[in-house]
């Protein structure tokens, strides 16, 4: 059976993504923000999903794709019998009169390259979730289409019947395409599109050289930091799980999920990634939304959050026929935000700590919230800290003692500490002290002493792949001989094939998991680096890379049987765990950028 891989790119502009397969088609492209409806869905119902596509009149052709040296900008290359072109896909992102500048619009370059080649292009937005067909309208210099949410324009310098009957296009000179959300674009095209995208480009390059690169997977850093940074919401700093919802987790799983949400769970890695990457703007905002919520928050704090804070994400099914049109259902929503998860509480301190502690958020700015609401959330893990919750993994139907969450328990008590050594607060000290040793009586709760290993959750058996983390997060002395007992044994039972791993073995609300979750494996790559078994932590670093796509790009599962990439693509927790991976290797190694 054929390995299956997402042959397909992202570009996006921090308010949306679109994805650009190897035929040229935007399969999935959401307006005109993450968690809209799509106007191009295809990637999950071909019939009504609509398309945006430009490729070879001819049937037969080959493609390659690629992104321009530190960019987000895609390249889609064509070779034909009548020539060679290529496709430059960007979304505009530029900073301009002192602020960044990220229209809804979708820009497409078509470059002659040999030949004289044929191309064919047409153009097919939906509406609500592709229920709604929209009517088409011929203007003057562009192609309207009502009926959507809002009217979406077509400009292009060929004429608007080449798009509307899919003529064959003799490429003689450059072609230009720009789709607009309700925007009425009254420049020049080819002068506009040309200044969008250099602009575009000099911002993503300029952004990657204020990055921190380690010495070693540079171009791996990159192109993660990259992913990471177009999965974040610049208007209000969330960044979310993945831009697409609806991929399963391995063909025919029925685990199908909207992950254009952020999770809470996802926060300290994700803190973790931007900060050994030195993005303090992504860092400040993704603090300061956190902070939103916790300010506004009234009742339990939920696992997940819309990318405006919002908490009613209401889970309904879609009358869509799924990936590969035989992957129902498709679910809008998440039901994880009415589940019970209490290491979110230790996760929103964690994130909260650099605005208290961090000396580029300077303190006349007044960026730091009253350090009362780290008190509140410590007095939450307090309250609840004897109660079974659903854990990391969102069991639907199962509550127990998670090991994970005490250990969040401690790790929120240790940022509140650090807290408290820059601004005293007894109260504060106190009560994180007094979580200190509650959780690390519930971990120990948890040791099994025969198989030199922690279990899931107090009183299970089972094992869990999140609990590398005792490990990475310092609750175990990476030195001592538990550390090293607890990792290599945890990893002889949850291993699958070549360094991926299950996230657990057994069964759960949806019976047996068959897919490998690839950011276990970053979590095991960490764990060797800091138990000092450097060497094997760098070999098992690269044989996961051949997890990605051609692009680079990770999936959030892997077939253990032949590495193929299922779930929803790409997944930034995925991402996240390779940049933490490359980082600390790299400081285990004491290998600088400069030496």
């Amino acid at each position: 059976m054929k390995k299956h891989v997402y042959n397909m790119g992202i570009i996006g502009n921090c308010s949306y993504i679109s994805h650009v397969d190897k035929t040229g088609n935007v399969v999935w492209q959401c307006w005109p923000q993450f968690d809209s409806s799509y106007i191009f869905g295809s990637l999950i119902d071909s019939k009504k999903g609509g398309h945006f596509y430009i490729r070879p009149a001819e049937d037969n052709y080959e493609s390659t794709q690629y992104y321009i040296q530190n960019t987000n900008i895609l390249c889609t290359e064509f070779t034909s019998a009548s020539g060679q072109f290529r496709v430059v896909d960007f979304a505009p992102r530029f900073k301009q009169h002192g602020r960044y500048v990220k229209p809804t619009m979708l820009c497409r370059q078509v470059e002659r390259l040999k030949g004289t080649p044929q191309i064919v292009t047409s153009c097919d937005p939906r509406g609500a979730y592709g229920q709604v067909e929209a009517e088409v309208v011929e203007r003057s210099n562009h192609l309207k289409y009502l009926g959507l949410e809002k009217p979406v324009r077509l400009y292009s310098n060929t004429p608007t019947k080449n798009i509307q009957e899919k003529k064959p296009i003799p490429l003689t000179e450059d072609l230009h395409f720009i789709l607009t959300w309700d925007y009425r674009l009254d420049l020049n095209i080819e002068e506009c599109i040309h200044n969008y995208k250099r602009w575009t480009q000099n911002y993503w390059e300029e952004w990657v050289m204020r990055s921190y690169v380690p010495q070693i997977y540079q171009e791996q850093v990159v192109r993660s930091a990259l992913v990471l940074k177009l999965h974040s919401y610049q208007d209000t700093g969330a960044i979310i799980a993945s831009s697409t919802m609806g991929l399963p987790e391995h063909d025919g799983s029925g685990r199908n999920w909207d992950y254009r949400y952020c999770w809470m769970r996802d926060t300290y890695y994700t803190l973790a990634a931007l900060n050994s990457a030195s993005n303090y703007q992504s860092l400040r905002n993704y603090s300061r939304y956190i902070q939103t919520i916790a300010m506004t928050e009234q009742g339990r704090y939920q696992p997940l959050y819309s990318i405006d804070a919002a908490g009613k994400l209401i889970e309904t099914e879609l009358d869509l026929a799924g990936y590969l049109d035989r992957n129902p259902p498709v679910r809008l929503g998440n039901q994880a935000y009415e589940h019970i998860q209490n290491d979110v509480y230790g996760q929103m301190i964690v994130s909260l700590l650099p605005l208290y502690i961090d000396v580029r958020f300077p303190k006349h700015q007044k960026h730091a919230p009253p350090i009362e609401m780290v008190l509140d959330l410590l007095k939450k893990i307090d309250e609840l800290i004897d109660e079974p919750d659903a854990g990391l993994w969102e069991f639907r139907n199962k509550s127990q003692l998670h090991t994970y969450t005490y250990l969040f328990h401690w790790i929120g008590a240790k940022a509140a500490l650090k807290i408290c050594s820059k601004d005293p607060h007894p109260e504060m000290e106190e009560l994180a002290n007094q979580i200190l040793k509650k959780s690390a009586d519930y971990i120990e709760r948890a040791w099994d002493p025969k198989r030199k290993v922690y279990t899931q959750a107090v009183g299970s058996e089972n094992l869990d792949a999140s609990l590398f983390q005792l490990v990475t997060a310092n609750y175990l002395d990476p030195n001592s001989q538990k550390a090293k007992d607890h990792v290599h044994n945890l990893a002889k039972e949850l291993k699958a094939g070549e360094n991926l791993f299950y996230r657990y073995r057994h069964k759960d609300d949806f019976g047996e998991t068959k897919s490998a979750f690839l950011v276990c494996a970053f979590w095991y790559v960490e764990a060797l680096a800091c138990i000092g078994e450097v060497e094997e932590a760098q070999k098992a670093l690269e044989s996961l890379m051949k997890y990605s796509n051609p692009l680079g790009l990770y999936s959030e599962d892997v077939s253990v049987d032949d590495g193929s990439q299922w779930g929803n693509f790409p997944q930034t927790y995925s991402h996240v765990g390779m940049m933490n991976a490359a980082y600390r290797i790299s400081r285990k190694l004491d290998q600088a950028i400069f030496l």
